[in-house]
């Protein structure tokens, strides 16, 4: 299912420095939000996707003061964020997937179309791409932290599916379902993930030149600044070559 990728560690650096970006955590309250209004309890305990964004807001450096606010003003609120996920095609045929939560779908609907026009790339039917993705708790954990043998003992013993290596990090794979028994297994060996959460995961992926890349990357970046988009998913590879290009950029 997953395999070493150079794109995966482009996306690890990104992630990094998203952190510091203030927009990143307007997008988490929003998820805090909708992750009580659905799961019907503002206690984590109670409500395992509650649990799972705030870990995704502790890794962001969220102060627990913003957390707590939100999780109030979201149990006694009314009003609601819709998801809408839009499906679509970049350069190459390389397919993309983008997670909204969104107040005003009559508004996200257009902008999301018109960035992918602008792009270059084509928004696909309703279906048309997600077959090709997985949903998957990941975890990557710093190479310094723990030994491959040892975080796949702890992993594999706790409900994960596989521990792959990457350039500078391990990433772990899980069922959704498996989440928080993984992270609680981690937290108790003393080992903090850098980053934890529920993505999409290709099945398989594309190798695309640099050129190609550059304008997926773009595409994806031009997304991601949209206040109603959460994740961008692509089903896309590069060389190493072209990824330590693409990593000077970030």
């Amino acid at each position: 299912m997953a395999g070493h990728s150079h794109w995966a560690n482009i996306q690890h650096k990104k992630a990094f420095n998203d952190k510091k970006k203030g927009k990143v955590l307007s997008k988490l309250i929003k998820l805090v939000y909708t992750a009580v209004r659905e799961g019907g309890s503002g206690k984590p305990e109670d409500n395992p996707r509650l649990r799972l964004i705030i870990d995704k807001c502790r890794l962001a450096n969220m102060p627990k003061d913003n957390i707590k606010r939100a999780i109030e003003k979201a149990v006694g609120g009314t009003a609601g964020y819709e998801p809408m996920i839009f499906e679509g095609y970049a350069q190459d045929g390389v397919a993309v997937v983008v997670e909204c939560l969104t107040d005003n779908p009559q508004r996200t609907g257009p902008e999301i179309r018109y960035i992918f026009d602008r792009a270059g790339a084509k928004m696909g039917k309703q279906g048309s791409v997600l077959h090709m993705f997985q949903r998957k708790a990941v975890f990557q954990v710093d190479k310094s932290l723990a030994d491959e043998e040892k975080l796949m003992d702890i992993a594999l013993d706790a409900g994960a599916e596989d521990v792959v290596e990457q350039d500078i990090f391990f990433e772990i794979y899980s069922d959704p379902n498996s989440y928080i028994g993984v992270s609680d297994a981690l937290e108790k060996a003393g080992i903090k993930p850098q980053f934890s959460e529920v993505q999409m995961i290709p099945a398989n992926r594309i190798e695309v030149g640099l050129e190609a890349a550059q304008k997926i990357s773009r595409l994806m970046d031009a997304l991601e600044e949209n206040d109603d988009v959460q994740n961008v998913y692509a089903n896309f590879d590069v060389s190493a070559e072209a990824a330590a290009k693409l990593a000077a950029e970030v």
